[in-house]
């Protein structure tokens, strides 16, 4: 089990108020914002490990909604009857199906704080997580519910605006914040679209005559 070893103020203060991580008050903050959270609903948590936000989705929610964590690395249990938590890759339908059954219906709300591991060359980790977006707005278009909405983390670097185009082709609406308790010096920012669009259907192979 990885070991989440951020201990600065905010962490102490997560820890104090029994979160497993800081990032449980930028979901906070964005759920003050825009009012993503609300009793009864269904959400998916796309990395989810340690699992602050799906702590406070967890909250919100309440024991009439469900919770979907989704992470490579294995998260503890949270000892909630709402939340379900999903080992594996989001990208293997498999994983994917395992999530929709777990919703019992269309998402409300699809969560995703999905980054990389920095390899410290820029090039190569923008376009790690420009394809990790990519992989939430294909989950978020296939999971959410016609009046849904998609929180996903973005970087102000090369891939940014691209990016927001493609949430803008792929949703109805798109906004942007920086959520206050971000750390000083980080270049992220967070995205809420609503109204997934339909994804293109896809074009049959033609066999050659």
């Amino acid at each position: 089990m990885a070991v989440y070893e951020r201990k600065d103020a905010a962490w102490k203060r997560a820890k104090e108020e029994g979160y497993r991580s800081r990032a449980a008050y930028k979901l906070l903050e964005l759920d003050e914002v825009f009012g993503l959270l609300r009793p009864g609903q269904r959400v998916v948590d796309l990395g989810c490990w340690p699992g602050a936000w799906t702590q406070v989705a967890a909250k919100k929610v309440g024991r009439s909604g469900r919770v979907v964590g989704v992470d490579l690395v294995p998260t503890d249990d949270l000892g909630l009857a709402q939340v379900t938590l999903v080992t594996g890759d989001v990208c293997e339908p498999e994983v994917r199906a395992r999530v929709r059954d777990a919703l019992g219906g269309p998402a409300d709300l699809v969560l995703s704080d999905l980054a990389p591991k920095l390899s410290g060359i820029a090039a190569a980790d923008e376009a790690r997580h420009a394809l990790l977006v990519e992989i939430a707005i294909d989950a978020a278009q296939e999971w959410l519910a016609p009046d849904g909405a998609l929180l996903v983390k973005l970087f102000m670097d090369s891939e940014y605006e691209g990016l927001v185009r493609r949430l803008r082709a792929a949703f109805s609406a798109v906004r942007t914040r920086r959520p206050p308790s971000t750390r000083k010096g980080s270049s992220e920012i967070y995205a809420v679209a609503r109204g997934p669009k339909p994804r293109p259907a896809a074009t049959p192979e033609v066999e050659p005559g």
